[in-house]
């Protein structure tokens, strides 16, 4: 059993940035490729980014390539999502998830643990 706890959401003005933070705890962080989706109100949780177990490999989605950098912190069993350039399309509830697998997947169905979520709201 993974327990994933999300930080670093709030409200920033478009163009600003913010890092959000994951920390694992239960397992053993190097078995699982960690990925953030986001959800925004009546919509579909969707992809963001995700980094194999080993940080060799990296995913964004296009909405968020070239703005959005994730990390892994082994020593602290935590995973980063860099925001920057924020828009106000960004603004949703941001989940850390984990998957154990050797790869890096986009399909949330792939991935077995879920974070509460951190909102993050961008201001226009």
């Amino acid at each position: 059993q993974v327990l994933l706890g999300e930080s670093g959401g709030g409200l920033v003005q478009a163009g600003g940035s913010l890092t959000l933070s994951c920390a694992a705890s239960g397992g053993t962080f190097s078995s699982y490729a960690m990925a953030w989706f986001r959800q925004a109100p009546g919509k579909e949780r969707e992809f963001v980014a995700t980094i194999a177990r080993s940080s060799r490999f990296t995913y964004y989605a296009d909405s968020v390539k070239g703005r959005f950098t994730i990390s892994r912190d082994s020593a602290k069993n935590t995973v980063h999502l860099q925001m920057n350039s924020l828009k106000p399309e960004d603004t949703a509830v941001y989940y850390c998830a984990a998957a154990q697998i050797s790869g890096t997947a986009t399909r949330r169905e792939t991935y077995d643990y879920w974070g509460q979520g951190t909102q993050v709201t961008v201001s226009s």
